[in-house]
């Protein structure tokens, strides 16, 4: 049993060695991602008070409306990762391009890259509901010593190192995994520090909410619709419970915790789904996989899939491993 309230500093130490290349670079890395997640959760607070609500004018790379928040969280991010020195490269899903990073003391020698949605749901923020963050950590493919390439970040989530996300909420949690568990950490907003809360996080079997925008049910394959029929059927345990944020780490976050399914499929209005593969699929699918959960494209599972190009969307069927099952059954008979 992993002790509860200990520092995310004392956890990182103390497992370090659970990581195959534990050279320490992959602590700073994630220490990196604690002090950004700090920065953020202080300017998200301050929402409101200061002017970074609303729109800042322009599209990012999928012709979105960027919030003013997604810039200064994306800023925060990159910077913090920039200064450590610990990456060679970082991918965003706010950015066109990866970022290539030399450090001036390790020309082309770091061993990490990560690429990361700097701020999941940022449309939220101006109604105060929960936001949250999320990233995904792999080891470079090409020759360390050589500046990156895009080899280096399209990569199946199989190869993820290390994958997480953290939810800005009533309380701000940094939840992640190495390939060993998964562990939740809640920030005491007091001195800083982010304590262990949820040692050892697992999704329940089976759960009773399931997490879709039913206002998009016209546009949705025969499959879902089946499905969602299936989950407001009176029988058994059903029907079951609709529960949309809208925010795919707190739906997400919500169905850890007490059971449930999430669903963003591809549809009439997108063809390939919506989320990206790269920063919301393949690190959410690696937690779901670490807490005995299950994460699908509708036929298959989603860390299997060879990513083509950066800013590559997928359908996404995550949560509870039997409700994800069951929705697989659904979709097959359309296949």
């Amino acid at each position: 049993m992993t002790k509860k309230n200990k520092t995310l500093g004392e956890f990182i130490i103390e497992n370090q060695a659970e990581f195959q290349y534990s050279s320490g670079e992959l602590s700073k890395l994630i220490n990196a991602i604690r002090l950004a997640a700090k920065v953020v959760n202080h300017e998200v607070n301050k929402a409101g008070l200061i002017d970074i609500l609303g729109a800042a004018g322009d599209t990012n790379v999928q012709g979105e409306s960027q919030q003013k928040l997604d810039v200064l969280a994306n800023e925060k991010f990159i910077q913090a990762l920039k200064n450590r020195e610990i990456v060679c490269g970082i991918a965003s899903e706010e950015e066109e391009d990866f970022i290539s990073i030399n450090s001036q003391d390790h020309r082309h020698q770091n061993k990490y890259v990560v690429l990361i949605d700097p701020l999941d749901g940022s449309s939220n923020i101006d109604v105060n509901v929960s936001v949250g963050t999320i990233f995904s950590i792999y080891r470079r493919v090409t020759p360390i010593g050589t500046p990156v390439t895009l080899e280096d970040f399209l990569q199946p989530g199989v190869n993820q190192v290390a994958a997480g996300y953290i939810i800005y909420g009533t309380s701000t949690m940094l939840v992640y995994t190495t390939g060993h568990g998964v562990n939740g950490f809640t920030l005491n907003p007091a001195i800083g520090t982010f304590y262990l809360s949820h040692p050892n996080m697992t999704f329940p079997q089976t759960g009773k909410i399931y997490s879709i925008n039913e206002g998009n049910y016209i546009h949705f394959p025969q499959g879902v619709k089946d499905y969602i029929k299936y989950c407001q059927m009176e029988e058994g345990d059903r029907p079951y419970t609709s529960r949309y944020i809208g925010s795919l780490v707190s739906d997400f976050h919500r169905n850890m915790i007490k059971g449930g399914i999430y669903i963003y499929p591809k549809s009439s209005l997108n063809s390939d789904g919506k989320l990206r593969l790269l920063y919301e699929c393949n690190p959410m699918a690696l937690l779901a996989e670490q807490a005995g959960g299950k994460a699908s494209d509708g036929y298959g599972r989603i860390l299997e899939i060879e990513p083509t190009e950066l800013h590559q969307r997928v359908p996404f069927f995550c949560g509870s491993l039997k409700m994800v099952e069951k929705a697989e059954e659904f979709m097959a008979r359309y296949a």
